[in-house]
C-alpha cells in the first residue's frame, strides 16, 4: 500500500507541473507540440535496411526524457512533447509512419546505451549529448542542436555566478550524465546525485543542494516554469553539449539517412516550426542546424 500510495503521490505532483507548465506557457493549451508532419507514402528503401524494416512495419520505438521542459516532456495526456518529440516524429514521418504509431519510452541519462543495445528502442532523442566515451557503445546521427552546460540556483542567490563559484559545495545532476562529470572532475563540486534532473528540484528548493547543473536549454524551462524560485546563475555557458540522435552502433546507412533527413529539414523550414512551436516559446533566438558530423 505505501508504494502504491508513493507512486500515486508521484503520478500527481507529475500531472500538476505539466499542468503548471502549459498554463504558464499557452494560457491553457498545450505547449511543445505542432500539426504532426506530412506521412511519406509508401517509401522505398534498400532491402535488408534498417528504415526498410520500420517501414515496413509501420512503427517505430523512440526513448525520450519525459521530465524536460521544451524539449521532452509528458503532458497530462501521457504524451511527450516537446522538440526532442518534434524531430522524433519528422523522421517516421519520412519513414512513412504517423506521429500515432511512434511507440515512445522514457529514458533518462542512465539507461539510454542499455535500450538502445537491447533493442528496447530505435532510437534515443533525448537531450543527449555525442562524446567519445558513448560512441564507444552506440552510433549517433546529427548533431541536431547544441547546448551548453549551465547552473541553476535559487533566485535570492548571488554568491554562485559561474563554475569556479561551486568549488566544494553540493551540486545536484544525474548520474552518469555528462555535467555531473564536468562539475566534479574539472570545478570540484561535491556531486549529489539524482535519477532525472526534475528530482533536484526539490533539493535545491529546500537548500539542500547550492546548485543544480545541467545543459542551459533545461534548466531554462525549469526557470520558465517557477522564475520567482529558480534563476540561472549566468547567461553563459561553460559547456558544448552536441545533442545526437542515438542508434544501434555501425548501422551506418540508418545513421547516414537520418543524417540526410535532418539536413534536409533544415533546409525546408521543418527545424524551425519544430524549434518556435517548443523551445522557442522561452528561448527565442531560433539557433541554425549544426554541421552534421558524418563520422
Amino acid at each position: 500500500m505505501k508504494a502504491f500510495m508513493t507512486r500515486r503521490k508521484s503520478f500527481l505532483v507529475a500531472a500538476t507541473a505539466a499542468l503548471a507548465l502549459s498554463l504558464s506557457a499557452c494560457g491553457g493549451s498545450t505547449p511543445g507540440t505542432t500539426s504532426d508532419p506530412t506521412v511519406a507514402e509508401k517509401p522505398t528503401f534498400a532491402a535488408g535496411t534498417t528504415m526498410a524494416k520500420l517501414a515496413a512495419d509501420g512503427k517505430i520505438k523512440i526513448g525520450t526524457k519525459y521530465d524536460q521542459p521544451l524539449f521532452g516532456q509528458v503532458g497530462l495526456d501521457g504524451k511527450p512533447v516537446g522538440f526532442d518529440v518534434e524531430m522524433g516524429k519528422l523522421i517516421a514521418a519520412k519513414l512513412g509512419i504517423a506521429a500515432d504509431k511512434i511507440e515512445w519510452s522514457e529514458t533518462v541519462s542512465a539507461n539510454r546505451e542499455p535500450f538502445i543495445e537491447q533493442g528496447k528502442v530505435d532510437l534515443v532523442i533525448a537531450t543527449y549529448t555525442i562524446n567519445d566515451k558513448r560512441k564507444q557503445v552506440v552510433s549517433f546521427a546529427g548533431p541536431y542542436y547544441e547546448a551548453g552546460q549551465a547552473l541553476m540556483v535559487l533566485k535570492d542567490n548571488d554568491t554562485i555566478k559561474k563554475p569556479e563559484d561551486v568549488k566544494g559545495k553540493k551540486v545536484c545532476s544525474v548520474t552518469g550524465s555528462t555535467p555531473a562529470a564536468t562539475i566534479v572532475d574539472k570545478y570540484g563540486a561535491e556531486l549529489s546525485p539524482a535519477g532525472t534532473y526534475s528530482a533536484c528540484l526539490e533539493p535545491l528548493r529546500n537548500k539542500q543542494v547550492e546548485a543544480i547543473t545541467t545543459d542551459n536549454v533545461i534548466l531554462a524551462g525549469f526557470v520558465d516554469k517557477e522564475p520567482d524560485v529558480f534563476k540561472l546563475a549566468s547567461d553563459e555557458t561553460f559547456t558544448k553539449e552536441p545533442y545526437g540522435i542515438g542508434l544501434k552502433k555501425d548501422d551506418t546507412e540508418f545513421r547516414n539517412w537520418i543524417n540526410d533527413q535532418l539536413e534536409a529539414f533544415g533546409k525546408d523550414g521543418s527545424y524551425k516550426k519544430a524549434w518556435e512551436a517548443t523551445a522557442g516559446t522561452v528561448i527565442k533566438t531560433a539557433p541554425d542546424l549544426p554541421a552534421i558530423n558524418r563520422y
